[in-house]
């Protein structure tokens, strides 16, 4: 079994230093780029152009679901990089529709670059987490670098054939385990490394945060009221 220092710095830290500058190859990132990512410099048309394209995305491949077009979809930033989404929707508010879709295409991301760990974390906190999350996040259990892959495959493909509401329940439901599970392991950690565990403290409050925007996204969706 991973010890928990080792869990979450392979799952956030190990990454290359800085971005890929060229975006028809796949970029990993830091972990403090999960927390925030910088795109262009002119903010309003920033904003323009990632609602925008996110709508006629959406709009698109809903009206016409064709399982090459999502199949597309779901690998694109295996192929691409997550900094070609980031350029598009990275600064959009969280309650917002390019907003959400940056923030599952990121967790995606995170998932799939380090499966064995996330199915780790998020084991930990499925197994001490006080509520129905396990059972809305949908996760098979024992939840593996298998079951945690095909978790984030299904959430971002919910997005453009299924209900949009549920598929971002479900992502809201794995950032509130995977909180709990970074919380979980902040505790484990806490005497004998405490730099360590206020970092996973730090990270299980990302997810909290990230968690509770995905919720109100979802509830402003189905008032139509997601801008």
């Amino acid at each position: 079994m991973p010890r928990p220092a080792a869990v979450f710095h392979s799952l956030f830290d190990d990454r290359m230093d800085g971005m890929a500058s060229d975006f028809h190859k796949p970029a990993l990132f830091e972990g403090s780029q999960f927390e925030g990512f910088q795109g262009g410099d002119d903010p309003a048309t920033i904003n323009r152009v990632a609602h925008e394209t996110a709508t006629a995305l959406l709009s698109r491949v809903r009206s016409d679901p064709h399982p090459e077009v999502i199949g597309r979809l779901l690998t694109f930033t295996d192929d691409h990089g997550i900094d070609a989404i980031a350029e598009l929707w990275a600064r959009a508010s969280a309650h917002s529709l390019p907003g959400s879709l940056w923030r599952i295409y990121l967790l995606r991301v995170l998932i799939r670059q380090d499966p064995q760990n996330a199915g780790y974390v998020f084991e930990r906190g499925a197994e001490a987490i006080p509520s129905i999350d396990p059972v809305i996040a949908g996760a098979e259990t024992p939840t593996g670098p298998k079951e945690i892959t095909e978790l984030a495959d299904r959430i971002l493909r919910g997005l453009f054939e299924g209900d949009f509401a549920v598929a971002l329940e479900r992502a809201a439901a794995f950032c509130h385990i995977m909180a709990h599970g970074c919380a979980t392991l902040a505790d484990d950690a806490e005497f004998g490394s405490p730099e360590q565990a206020t970092v996973l403290t730090t990270r299980a409050l990302r997810f909290e945060t990230i968690g509770d925007e995905l919720h109100q996204s979802a509830a402003l969706w189905r008032h139509d009221a997601l801008d």
